[in-house]
């Protein structure tokens, strides 16, 4: 043996180097190393001394894109974690070890580094440009997902005796509704509730309080496929409208002037979960309660140009990917042509299957993003989800609390994907319709 026979020399050999064993004197484990993609321990009871055999050489990845994959790939139809755009996933794979040349990967970077910075910046400018989002705003990438801004958001716009109002369309929005009562006193001025969250009312029935200091909306609601196709006007002195937009962020264009916030959870339609999304006109900021913790207060993150803390860089890193990719493609206008394209062939496989497939939304505000259905049936609903994922289109199975289908078809699902699942239900309607 050339090399020394510890634990480190095995992170340290030439990937390229001939298979070797290497011994420790453990009368316990034996470690068996086999796999071709690196290093893997298993262990196994063993009274001989501890022997380690290495693979024959590790894998060369810069061979192994997912254009050789791509038929293994299947139709993820998740409510998130979701597909990401294949080409958005090249590219990432491409610079997964040595981003453009600084020598180490974006998972290693200082985020205080001029690399990092140069990513998170253009990260900002790009979804500036897709939202056409002012200077009036401040962009921050932060984390704990959306859920955490259910509680950041009365933290920093309210004291505890202050009202808001809360639209509750689907069970996000009253989870929001929920968690903002720790804070201040929100009131709940419509809730679908009754009806199974199928529908939104006109806006000129709402009965909003003029002293609240912001009415809160969920632009599409994830679990029941509830989708806002425009917005209320907010009644309340300061005109706030604040929308969580995690389910359609980024699928079509938006006025974000309309809006004192918008925020959303990166997993469904611009990135890997970690990043959480925030859009805030910054009079707004600078207002947080005594109490509001330092990572929900809105002034120090974007004081610090979301960098007080380490951020989750490599999901920002991914995100600037994705929303470079929306521009190419010509920006959110062509996105909701095609978001639009996908819905209506949905739709109208499950409007014209004679009650076989049936949608329990009303038409007027069926969204885009999240198609739940049941089946006629529902005891063929068990079925339908095993030959689909037999088909590679899986994670059909509807949200746990209401049942039957959901099929999220996000930015990044191709028209190939939603056909594919098309042709699979009027198969299986005409086999056991």
């Amino acid at each position: 043996m050339a090399m020394a026979a510890s634990p480190h020399s095995l992170l340290l050999q030439n990937p390229n180097r001939p298979s070797g064993s290497y011994f420790f004197k453990n009368p316990i484990t034996t470690l068996s190393l086999t796999s071709s993609n690196g290093y893997f321990f298993t262990p196994k009871r063993s009274n001989k001394p501890l022997s380690v055999t290495c693979a024959t050489q590790v894998q060369d990845r810069s061979n192994t894109t997912l254009s050789t994959q791509s038929q293994d790939r299947i139709f993820n139809f998740a409510a998130g974690p979701a597909t990401l755009p294949e080409n958005v996933l090249k590219k990432a794979e491409s610079e997964l070890y040595i981003w453009r040349g600084s020598g180490m990967s974006v998972m290693e970077m200082s985020h205080r580094g001029k690399d990092f910075l140069s990513i998170i910046q253009k990260a900002e400018s790009d979804l500036r440009t897709l939202l056409n989002i002012s200077s009036d705003y401040a962009v921050l990438f932060l984390q704990g997902g959306a859920t955490s801004q259910f509680a950041a958001i009365p933290l920093n716009l309210c004291k505890p005796d202050d009202t808001v109002d809360y639209m509750v369309t689907g069970s996000w929005s009253d989870k929001a509704f929920k968690e903002a009562q720790k804070y201040c006193k929100p009131n709940v001025i419509w809730s679908g509730k009754s009806e199974k969250y199928t529908n939104i009312p006109p806006f000129d029935a709402l009965e909003q309080n003029p002293a609240a200091k912001y009415l809160h909306i969920c632009a599409n609601e994830t679990i029941h496929g509830v989708e806002f196709k425009n917005y209320p006007t907010p009644e309340n002195n300061d005109g706030i409208l604040i929308a969580d937009m995690s389910s359609n962020f980024c699928s079509k264009p938006v006025d974000v002037s309309k809006f004192g916030i918008i925020y959303a959870g990166a997993q469904k339609n611009v990135g890997p979960s970690g990043v959480t999304i925030v859009i805030i006109r910054k009079d707004l900021i600078g207002n947080a309660q005594g109490i509001t913790p330092v990572m929900l207060d809105y002034k120090i993150h974007a004081e610090n140009n979301s960098l007080y803390n380490t951020p989750p860089c490599y999901g920002i890193y991914m995100c600037g990917l994705v929303f470079e990719d929306l521009l190419e493609q010509g920006g959110l206008p062509e996105i909701e042509k095609k978001n639009m394209k996908k819905a209506e062939i949905l739709y109208n496989t499950i409007d014209g299957s004679n009650g076989f497939y049936r949608c329990p939304v009303d038409k007027s505000v069926r969204s885009l993003m999240n198609v739940p259905f049941t089946l006629e049936k529902p005891d063929l609903e068990a079925e339908f989800i095993k030959k689909a994922a037999e088909e590679k289109m899986v994670q059909l199975k509807g949200h746990r609390s209401v049942g039957g289908i959901r099929a999220s078809i996000y930015n990044a699902m191709p028209l190939a994907g939603v056909e594919k699942l098309v042709a699979f239900m009027k198969d299986f309607q005409a086999r056991h319709g």
